[in-house]
């Protein structure tokens, strides 16, 4: 979605002077914060190389419910869209490449580029499916079972989060991760 809007602004010359330098590429470490729990949203992130994390805080412990990669927006979407403060924080799990826009800006080109509005609105969907999906198998799966979906669904997860972060993703422990992977098919 990201790179066909670039395009089109791009052939736009009009247009591409007047954003271009809304889009703010830019370099980040690992462990960067982009946005903190109770702040408001100003910005949304695609991630050209990387990969972030949503996490919230919960008596002290951090508790990951989304992992994003290359390709993918990323936002507190309520917070983006109603300035109210994020209920989670965003934070980069490896270095990372992002480009962040701010909400003017964004509102302003989805006037100009209907088109990619009504993705916009495809990809809040999918969030909000995915989130649903998560709180029920939450209620309804074991966490071996929430590990192999992991596995079958999502190899990509497995392969480059650490592993402290997939545990708290799947609501375990790190120590109970590590039993479910050692545990031998019979």
């Amino acid at each position: 979605m990201f790179d066909k809007l670039i395009n089109t602004i791009k052939e736009d010359k009009k247009n591409w002077a007047r954003f271009h330098e809304a889009f703010i590429e830019r370099e980040i470490d690992s462990k960067t914060i982009l946005l903190r729990e109770g702040e408001p949203a100003k910005n949304i992130y695609f991630i050209r190389k990387g990969c972030l994390r949503e996490w919230f805080n919960k008596d002290g412990k951090d508790i990951t419910f989304q992992f994003f990669l290359e390709g993918q927006p990323v936002a507190s979407i309520d917070s983006f869209m109603s300035n109210k403060p994020s209920l989670f924080t965003i934070e980069s799990i490896e270095p990372s490449t992002i480009i962040s826009i701010g909400k003017e800006d964004f509102s302003e080109l989805f006037k100009i580029y209907p088109e990619f509005k009504d993705q916009f609105h495809d990809f809040i969907f999918q969030r909000f499916s995915n989130y649903g999906l998560l709180f029920l198998s939450r209620i309804k799966d074991t966490p071996k079972e929430r590990y192999m979906d992991l596995i079958n669904n999502h190899p990509e997860i497995i392969k480059r989060i650490p592993q402290h972060y997939i545990a708290s993703f799947l609501g375990i422990t790190p120590i109970s991760l590590s039993r479910i992977r050692n545990r031998k098919p019979y």
